[in-house]
């Protein structure tokens, strides 16, 4: 068995990596610092010969939806060739739960990411993962004293169980569907991020912020929540600030 990682660097691809190598997968690290561009689609051939299935959780942070659905459509489009190409048989894809009715700029990318998954030749599963118990950490390391939280109601999940859960995923046969996994309780991202403070014992002011419009309202009321069939997770919030 030989597996891709794309983003295989960053939070969630680095554990997807270590425990996929844990496991004795044969595991092959797909990233700018590894030779490849998802934009260009240069060095993808190369890197997914021989890779019987990829896990997909390459990522980028970009809000606004014109540059956000440029992004990851050309990526996952050049990835689902790419991937054609060298014969794989199992592309799974972390997306997010709840995208579908918020059209947030970084969303809408997501979902064109999906539809380029499924439009594709390549059989695929799609994961959507709720928030990870780490997103309000970036927004802490500003400078400032006082820093602007989002509220956002959130059913947040540990990344490692999130990476685990992907390695077993990429090892079944696939879905041709989403499936959606989450932690096993809803918090509240501006509690999520004091209590991060208070565990750091760090000199910051949370100052809670409503983003505008229909936008603002679905994430503050529930929009993020997970909603029909999904893995719920038992590592706590609580677990996450243990170890920090």
């Amino acid at each position: 068995m030989r597996l891709a990682v794309v983003g295989g660097t960053g939070l969630v691809g680095s554990k997807v990596v270590a425990r996929a190598r844990e496991a004795g997968i044969e595991t092959v690290v797909i990233a700018r610092s590894t030779g490849v561009d998802l934009m260009t689609g240069d060095g993808l051939d190369a890197a997914l010969e021989g890779c019987d299935a990829v896990v997909d959780v390459s990522n980028k942070t970009v809000m606004r939806a014109r540059p956000a659905v440029r992004y990851f459509g050309q990526a996952a489009a050049n990835l689902v060739a790419a991937a054609e190409r060298a014969g794989v048989g199992h592309l799974v894809t972390l997306s997010i739960v709840g995208i579908d009715a918020i059209d947030f700029g970084y969303y809408l990318g997501k979902r064109e990411q999906e539809e380029c998954v499924r439009a594709g030749a390549v059989p695929w599963t799609i994961v959507r993962a709720t928030h990870f118990f780490e997103y309000p950490e970036p927004l802490l390391e500003s400078k400032s004293r006082a820093v602007a939280i989002p509220r956002i109601l959130c059913q947040p999940v540990a990344a490692d169980d999130v990476a685990e859960f992907l390695v077993r995923t990429s090892q079944r046969d696939p879905a041709w569907g989403t499936v959606s996994i989450a932690g096993p309780r809803q918090e509240q991202v501006v509690d999520m991020a004091r209590r991060i403070v208070a565990a750091r014992h760090t000199r910051r002011l949370v100052v809670p912020i409503t983003m505008p419009g229909k936008v603002g309202k679905a994430m503050a009321t529930g929009g993020l929540i997970p909603q029909g069939d999904y893995l719920s997770t038992t590592t706590t919030f609580d677990d996450y600030l243990a170890t920090i």
